[in-house]
């Protein structure tokens, strides 16, 4: 392939970040036509289509989304540049680019991460949150550089990645405290009717539970089953149902949140995962993390 076509491969980015090529070319005071051709040119050159339709939309085929990866390295690096020729000190340092699966709770998410941003070198942290078969699809094109889970990469999905096992935890029962004293009493047995809140079936917890109150011989009536575990605590700390979230971060939700406790269960655990492109952990933001939430996070509370 022949050098590349700066110029084109701005135009693409423009277009892949902005989300379509009228959007594009109002940013860049461009006509739509300039920009299409542009981009054709760049097809041509690299060999492969960088986008497809996705109803009226764009959407950056596989080989597009290799190359998006490059290009926003490259004009991060070069704004970077800019600054410091400029006699500006650059906006940050390491860029670290996390995907958090929906299922993972957000407070535990916030504490595995927090130590990344007291490290030494700035980090500027990038955070994507979506279902985890669309993060790990990110991460095998580096888009990418870890995935935070509640599960290991299943391995029909082909995908090449490595899972680092960050800790476990045990669960707690949360409800608004009017609810929770009712079924605190004589539990588990006092959850057999009681509104619960769950989480999705891909959720890896949801299965646990099921075949924890299978154990005990208890049927609690789901009321709503959610992806996002923070939008289930909403719903809990509006006194809709009972909710779990792991015993690490239990002080966590106490101080949030407008529930009280009803019980711990240490016979459900709930284990979390780095899911990394690489087999030894290389990146100073990702060791960062594991050994903070082997040692710190989950050694303490779990």
């Amino acid at each position: 392939m022949p050098n590349l076509n700066m110029k084109h491969l701005r135009y693409f980015w423009a277009v892949a970040t902005h989300g379509s090529i009228a959007r594009a070319s109002e940013v860049m005071h461009l006509t739509p036509q300039t920009i299409s051709g542009q981009l054709r040119e760049l097809e041509e050159q690299i060999g492969a289509k960088l986008f497809g339709k996705s109803g009226r939309n764009l959407a950056l085929t596989e080989s597009g989304q290799v190359v998006f990866s490059y290009a926003d390295e490259i004009f991060r690096l070069t704004g970077e540049l800019q600054d410091v020729v400029s006699g500006r000190p650059p906006a940050s340092g390491i860029t670290f680019r996390v995907g958090i699966a929906m299922v993972v709770p957000k407070l535990l998410a916030y504490r595995v991460l927090a130590p990344v941003l007291a490290l030494p070198e700035p980090v500027r942290l990038v955070c994507h949150e979506a279902p985890l078969t669309d993060l790990l699809a990110d991460l095998s094109v580096h888009k990418l550089d870890l995935v935070l889970a509640d599960s290991p990469v299943n391995p029909a999905l082909n995908i090449r990645a490595y899972n680092h096992v960050l800790g476990e935890s045990g669960i707690s029962f949360f409800a608004v405290p009017e609810l929770a004293a009712r079924h605190r009493e004589d539990f588990p047995r006092s959850l057999n009717g009681a509104p619960m809140l769950m989480p999705t079936g891909s959720s890896a917890l949801y299965r646990a539970l099921g075949h924890w109150f299978d154990r005990h011989e208890v049927k609690p009536r789901i009321v709503a089953e959610f992806e996002d575990r923070a939008l289930m605590k909403a719903f809990g700390e509006a006194g809709v149902g009972i909710f779990t979230t792991p015993t690490a971060v239990e002080q966590d939700i106490l101080q949030k949140y407008r529930v009280a406790l009803i019980a711990r269960v240490d016979d459900i655990k709930e284990r979390y995962y780095a899911i990394s492109a690489e087999r030894h952990i290389k990146h100073p933001a990702v060791s960062t993390i594991t050994e903070s939430a082997r040692h710190d996070l989950f050694a303490l509370r779990g």
